[in-house]
């Protein structure tokens, strides 16, 4: 199974809006960093045509450093691509515990499950896939009452809903540094 590699960027300054296919502070593409001069990350466009020593770009737009982010190949709840840096929106279920008395093989109590929104960062990690980190609960409690802690981080998937992003929204995900280092 293979997913379209494309990027997104904020944009330091956007001037050609009619040329740069962009959205609000993004801008859409391909990644190329400048190693040539001063280490610039661009957003560019296809390449129009090439020669042995040069090729045009449709477009090139250079973006604020280490604001790349990456298409994961994922739609959210609503069909909006996702990438690395979107903050996503979940509802957290666990079904809970049943306890069954064998004689009568009905259930004779148990413990609820747990259902509380959950809020994080994407992430692209090499060994996992795309995950939700920085994850903080709407009722963190209902994970404290049953000896459990707020997951470190969930696998995503088409049922989570976009909410915004660090770059714009950062009232909805103050950033954690990522302890992992794979």
């Amino acid at each position: 199974m293979s997913r379209e590699i494309k990027f997104r960027g904020v944009s330091k300054y956007l001037k050609n809006v009619d040329v740069v296919p962009h959205k609000g502070i993004f801008v859409y593409g391909n990644l190329v960093h400048d190693d040539f001069t001063d280490g610039t990350d661009y957003i560019v466009g296809n390449m129009m045509e090439a020669d042995e020593k040069y090729c045009t770009l449709n477009f090139r737009e250079p973006i604020e450093k280490g604001s790349a982010e990456q298409f994961t190949g994922l739609k959210d709840a609503n069909g909006k691509e996702i990438y690395e840096g979107d903050v996503l929106e979940y509802c957290y279920k666990t079904h809970g515990q049943n306890f069954y008395d064998p004689d009568t093989l009905g259930a004779v109590g148990g413990e609820p499950g747990i259902e509380t929104n959950v809020v994080g960062k994407v992430a692209i990690w090499p060994s996992t896939g795309v995950v939700l980190t920085g994850i903080k609960a709407e009722h963190p409690e209902d994970f404290d009452s049953r000896n459990l802690g707020v997951p470190k981080m969930l696998h995503v998937n088409n049922h989570f809903t976009i909410i915004g992003n660090v770059y714009t929204n950062l009232e909805l995900f103050v950033a954690q540094h990522d302890t992992r280092t794979d």
